[in-house]
């Protein structure tokens, strides 16, 4: 357990340095959040995560639906721990955060 805190607190530190190197790219509150909790993973494709913009290996992920989508962002999967770091994201901030990183408008 105390393996899996330290993970933890690696990752949001991770997404901290992120978030100040994505955020001034993009100006709305969902982008912020983006930047300090999902880009971490996904820019990188770190640990197996799709990247962001990358249509293909969206495409299945998608093709589940939404609701499959948001149960594994609330409960986590795999490496992504629950919430997917953005324990202050509402439903629908996680559902615009999953359509950017899958639009290929990256």
């Amino acid at each position: 357990m105390k393996h899996i805190a330290g993970v933890r607190n690696i990752l949001k530190l991770a997404g901290a340095i992120v978030a100040v190197s994505v955020v001034p790219a993009f100006a709305d509150a969902d982008m912020a959040k983006y930047g300090r909790s999902c880009a971490m993973c996904h820019e990188s494709g770190a640990a197996g995560a799709p990247k962001t913009g990358d249509v293909k290996a969206w495409e299945p992920r998608l093709a589940k639906g939404m609701d499959v989508l948001m149960e594994s962002v609330k409960n986590g999967l795999n490496a992504m721990p629950p919430t997917g770091l953005c324990s202050d994201c509402t439903n629908e901030e996680y559902e615009a955060l999953i359509n950017y990183m899958a639009s290929g408008e990256s």
